[in-house]
């Protein structure tokens, strides 16, 4: 968990009065400060009394182009050009050189002094030449050995720190080229050496190393690459081939982003050689490495130069050491320094990567910066980032880090104890204090299966503990960092009514402030439905604070499941406050009905439910849906409003559940369940109210996905209700008639359904809306009909409503003559009807090809319909005389049938022409 941290950790600013503009600078250790401008070199005192005054300065052979500094070995050393031609230099005893114009001695490299000359150099600054074949690009200072680390193209160069033994009481400073680190293909633009681990980096890439000594017992020297860099660089050699080809054809070709960690990264493609120079084996401090991490990141491929936007810069190995351990007998302190951690950053101008890379190598931490970075240093505890603007300062966890790994089982509930002197005390700084302690315990808990199960516990515990002091330092706090209370009091495991006691309740100035985290905690989790239920003298403490804090927010907490204890007479007490302080809302309004009922004063709450129309009670349930459905113990539970609304307004109460689903408020299933707890139903059985939901969810034209599945509602409940013969449990709040004038779902039922239905005279009223109902939906333009034919099983074709059903659907489907062979059998007068509303365009044929014939044979059968059949013979004569040509006309006719019967209707058709 990393932060921005708001106040830097600095004591003081001073600024150092520099004669020059100053080019380059680097410390000098915890004393000095070195500037570069032009060919001169000024060092400053940044200790004591003589804080940022010059304390000297020296003359450089060419302009510095970059300055180094060893806290090892006390010397100063830079890369510097004069005329085209570079230089790598070390400005050795420069304290010694009182005057500018003081005499500097020249040596090179290696050079034995002779013992007349020595006490010149003791006296003086002298300067070592270190020439080089390649041209030194930057440079690197062990922090801890002194060895200088120089980077060229394709190679790195390692100069070991010396000391020539003059005589008993003086040794010159002195280096030895020891190592030259062959990298193929990689430019260095920063390097980065602490005891043998190396770091590069170039524009887009990052690679570590770690140098290892001398085999031991035996072991063999590996001098070379092996076979698979061998490999990797043959790869990587056609690669460049095949780039540079495809590049001279106006192609550029870009590398995807790699992070490679441990052994994987020798598969990095950059071929790694370790040559010594000279020396003999047993003297070789390095004769093999370790391939730790390779990073790759991806260019900017909208412009064919590599943008600024996405270069590397800040290169930097960390080390974190030990100093002062027990000796072997157990008495004395040893006060040499042991490494106990390593880390490696480096960034981009918008995020910095932290990485720990002693005994495993892991990605850390990611820091975004707010702006554009132009340099960053990391400090064990502090990451200081130079932006466009500012100086952005971040916490780390480097010191954590590195004491865990050196004591997994320390005691961490120490870094705590400590803290809680300080949490009354609203300031950063105590924040970063119990922030440390509390990623020490994250991280030991990190690696739990190391632990004995009674430290775990005490971690755990611990943990919670170090949570809940973050949330009261967050909470007292207001800041844009206070919304951090909620999290932190949700880890420690603490409840609500715990944590209100934890607050501080005495009032300052007659006044009684509550901080903006606090509140932030309070009002979420009113908001999450927690099964807590906060004491009546709790609850009046959260109104109260919530009034002098946030106002706006009172309606809101005392629909909250937790409030539920709070006295109605203090609940309306603030709520009519708030009405005198000019805070007026629907909202206001809902809840003080609400209250109202708890009261028992029913004419309060119709006065408050008639101050406003329908429309903006409902905007007002959509504001807070918890005014009608809370949820407690994972259960959805109607409030004692709702439950008094499907008495008094069912119409109000479903107009309100489907606005909170139109606006996300509540799913599908949940308001079924609503409406199925309210009703006091089981899963198996549907209440009217539901049904009548579902109908006003069709009228508000959900989207498709929906609309079927609500079809398959509606119509397997119409279907269950007329095969059962059950009426609804109450009054439908919408009739058939209602339904078809206000939704395009609903369907005018077709003419020949009405004939068809008056024919059975033992229909009740309840009985025949939901026949209506389905027969509209079947009707409607919609409607799926080849989903709901197996649901039409249980209605029997044998009652006319099951039959006018089955009928419409096999009209649907376009089963004409089925359905005329069923309506000839069953009701012979809805025939006719049938067939003008049905046999049109291309199925007019079925007036002479089905209908005609079929009658004609049915009334030679005679019978007790006969003079029904008759009837509909002859109408249906008259449409086909009209239809077809005489010739035609009389093809179709019986040629058995009675000529002086079939005579009018052939005489119109053979004059129809000359009529027309």
């Amino acid at each position: 968990m990393v932060q921005l941290y708001n106040l830097h950790p600095f004591g003081s600013q001073q600024v150092v009065p520099c004669k020059l503009e100053p080019e380059r600078f680097c410390g000098g250790g915890r004393d000095a400060l070195f500037v570069a401008a032009g060919c001169k070199v000024e060092a400053f005192a940044v200790a004591g009394q003589e804080l940022c005054q010059p304390r000297c300065a020296f003359s450089t052979l060419g302009r510095v182009l970059r300055l180094a500094y060893s806290e090892a070995g006390d010397y100063l050393v830079a890369i510097e050009e004069k005329n085209k031609a570079t230089f790598l230099r070390a400005y050795v005893n420069w304290r010694s050189k009182r005057t500018e114009n003081s005499r500097v001695c020249i040596r090179m490299i290696g050079h034995n002094v002779e013992g007349a000359f020595s006490k010149a150099f003791r006296d003086q600054m002298y300067i070592i030449e270190m020439p080089l074949s390649e041209v030194p690009l930057c440079i690197s200072c062990c922090p801890v050995k002194g060895d200088l680390l120089v980077g060229c193209t394709n190679k790195l160069v390692l100069f070991s720190l010396k000391y020539q033994i003059i005589n008993e009481e003086f040794s010159l400073l002195d280096f030895e080229r020891s190592l030259i680190i062959h990298i193929d293909n990689i430019t260095p633009v920063e390097i980065s050496f602490c005891v043998g681990y190396v770091a590069v980096m170039s524009d887009l890439e990052v690679l570590i190393l770690k140098l290892e000594p001398g085999p031991k017992n035996g072991e063999r020297v590996h001098h070379n690459p092996r076979k698979t860099n061998n490999r990797m660089r043959r790869t990587e050699e056609g690669i460049s081939n095949e780039i540079s080809q495809l590049e001279s054809d106006d192609f550029v070709i870009c590398q995807k982003p790699l992070e490679l960690l441990g052994e994987k990264s020798e598969q990095s493609g950059l071929s790694v050689t370790l040559e010594s120079t000279g020396l003999a084996d047993e003297k070789r401090k390095y004769s093999h490495f370790q391939h730790l991490l390779y990073r790759r990141f991806a260019p900017d491929i909208s412009s064919y130069v590599l943008s600024d936007d996405i270069k590397l810069h800040s290169l930097q190995l960390l080390p974190i050491y030990q100093t002062g351990s027990l000796t072997s007998d157990g008495k004395n302190l040893s006060q040499e320094k042991e490494l106990l951690s390593l880390f490696c950053f480096f960034s981009l101008p918008h995020v910095g990567y932290l990485y720990m890379v002693v005994k495993s190598v892991e990605l850390m931490s990611v820091y975004q910066y707010p702006e554009k970075s132009q340099q960053a240093v990391l400090t064990p505890q502090f990451l200081h980032v130079i932006t466009s603007n500012n100086l952005q300062c971040f916490t780390v966890r480097c010191s954590a880090a590195a004491a865990r790994e050196e004591d997994p089982y320390m005691d961490t509930t120490l870094k705590i104890d400590y803290s809680n002197t300080y949490k009354t005390v609203k300031t950063q700084s105590c924040i970063h204090l119990l922030s440390e302690a509390h990623l020490l315990v994250r991280a030991a808990l990190m690696d739990a299966s190391q632990l004995e199960p009674g430290e775990k516990a005490e971690l755990l515990e611990a943990f919670k503990e170090s949570c809940g002091h973050l949330g009261d330092c967050y909470s007292r706090l207001d800041s844009q960092h206070s919304h951090l209370t909620l999290p932190y009091y949700k880890m420690s495991g603490l409840s609500m009514a715990e944590v209100l006691a934890r607050m501080d309740w005495t009032v300052e100035d007659g006044l009684q402030k509550y901080e903006r985290g606090l509140i932030f905690y309070i009002n979420h989790s009113l908001y999450e439905n927690l099964d807590e239920e906060l004491s009546e003298e709790l609850a009046a403490k959260v109104v109260q604070m919530f009034y002098v804090a946030e106002p706006k927010q009172v309606p809101h907490i005392l629909c909250s499941p937790s409030m539920k204890n709070i006295n109605p007479l203090t609940a309306m007490s603030y709520l009519r406050k708030l009405d005198t302080s000019g805070f007026s809302s629907i909202l206001v309004t809902l809840t003080k009905a609400a209250v109202a009922l708890k009261m028992g004063d029913l004419d309060m709450h119709r006065n408050e439910m008639k101050s406003h129309s329908e429309m903006k009670l409902v905007c007002g349930f959509i504001l807070e849906p918890r005014l009608l459905i809370q949820q407690r113990k994972g259960q959805i539970v109607p409030t004692e409003l709702a439950l008094h609304l499907k008495e008094t307004q069912p119409g109000l109460l479903v107009a309100s559940v489907l606005g909170l689903q139109k606006n996300n408020k509540i799913g599908i299933e949940e308001a079924d369940s609503f409406f199925k707890v309210l009703c006091a139903k089981d899963e198996d059985t549907t209440p009217q109210l539901l049904v009548d939901f579902w109908e006003a969810q069709l009228v508000a034209c959900l989207p498709d996905v929906v609309l079927q599945e609500l079809f398959f509602k509606l119509t397997s409940q119409y279907i269950w209700r007329l095969s059962k013969r059950q009426p609804p449990d109450t009054t439908p709040l919408r009739t058939s008639e209602d339904l078809i004038n206000a939704c395009s779902h609903y369907g005018l039922i077709y003419p020949w359904v009405h004939i068809l239905i008056s024919s059975d005279s033992l229909v009740d009223k309840n009985y025949t809306e939901d026949l209506s109902k389905l027969q509209s939906l079947i009707c409607g333009p919609s409607f799926d009909i080849a989903s709901i034919i197996p649901f039409l099983e249980p209605l029997s074709e044998d009652t006319i409503a099951g039959l006018s059903v089955h009928v419409l659907c096999r009209t649907r489907l376009k089963e004409y003559e089925q359905c005329i062979d069923i309506l000839l059998e069953r009701c012979p007068e809805a025939v006719i009807p049938y067939a003008n509303h049905e046999l049109k365009e291309e199925n007019r044929t079925l007036w002479w090809k089905k209908l005609l014939p079929e009658l004609c044979r049915r009334i030679k059968c005679g019978g007790e319909k006969y003079q029904l059949y008759l009837s509909s013979l002859k109408e249906t004569l008259s449409i086909v005389a009209v239809e077809l040509e005489l010739k035609d006309f009389m093809n179709v006719l019986p040629e058995d049938g009675t000529a002086a019967f079939f005579l009018p209707y052939l005489l119109y058709c053979s004059r129809k022409k000359s009529l027309t």
